[in-house]
């Protein structure tokens, strides 16, 4: 992308700052919200199309989220640093690692508690919630490890379809995740009827003529650009979702 082009398309992505995210210091837990959740509550940012939170968790040693139940929402865990231990009454037990993705479909109605898989270290993750197309599914569970393939490319981790190996979702959405070398520029294609959400994970990196930090988020409408370029200032972890 030009660098014309890239000033054109600066001025179409609606940028979200981390500081201006919602917070919660419950002592156990750190969390910052990119919408509204729990008792932050921000009209402006309600979700963005199907997408409807995004939690940057990070749980102390030996603490976690004890049994409770979730309906009609796709929940996907994506681990930064440290593991993640989960439970639920599916029967399902994993501990969740950093490059993995777990993908709960809570449908007709699911309890789970996900737990800091170490006593002392602490561990940082994000929760997403996804909003299903369809009501009352049989709940169901995924996770797939991406370790190896999300370097220095986009590795689509998530769709609907649950093409390329990635996890299913139920919903018109596709999660792509990366890890960037500094001076990395990887692109990425936008259909014209498709939206997007840009999410810095850590790091700093230009994307779409606009400078990104860990905790930022850029949305971008549909047909504004049809194709959206990252270029890694420094060691840089980013989602992207594309969502109808």
């Amino acid at each position: 992308m030009s660098n014309a082009a890239e000033q054109s398309l600066s001025s179409f992505l609606t940028v979200r700052r981390a500081a201006d995210r919602g917070h919660a210091d419950h002592g156990w837990l750190d969390t910052r919200h990119t919408f509204s959740f729990a008792h932050y509550y921000d009209p402006e940012h309600m979700g963005f199309r199907a997408l409807r939170v995004i939690n940057d968790d990070r749980v102390i040693g030996g603490a976690g989220f004890p049994t409770h139940p979730h309906r009609d929402m796709d929940i996907i865990s994506y681990v930064v640093d440290g593991s993640l231990e989960h439970r639920d009454s599916m029967g399902n037990g994993s501990v969740i690692r950093p490059g993995e993705v777990q993908r709960m479909s809570a449908g007709t109605g699911v309890t789970h508690s996900e737990y800091n898989g170490s006593k002392t270290a602490g561990v940082r993750f994000l929760q997403i919630w996804i909003v299903p197309d369809e009501r009352g599914i049989e709940p169901s569970y995924e996770q797939r490890d991406f370790t190896e393939e999300r370097r220095g490319a986009l590795r689509l981790v998530a769709s609907r379809d649950g093409r390329e190996g990635s996890v299913t979702v139920h919903q018109d959405l596709s999660l792509y995740a990366t890890e960037l070398s500094a001076g990395t520029t990887v692109t990425h294609p936008v259909p014209p009827d498709r939206y997007v959400w840009v999410q810095m994970v850590r790091g700093r990196a230009n994307v779409g003529g606009v400078q990104l930090h860990e905790g930022d988020g850029a949305s971008l409408d549909a047909g504004l650009a049809d194709e959206l370029s990252i270029h890694a200032d420094t060691d840089t972890e980013l989602l992207v979702f594309e969502l109808a």
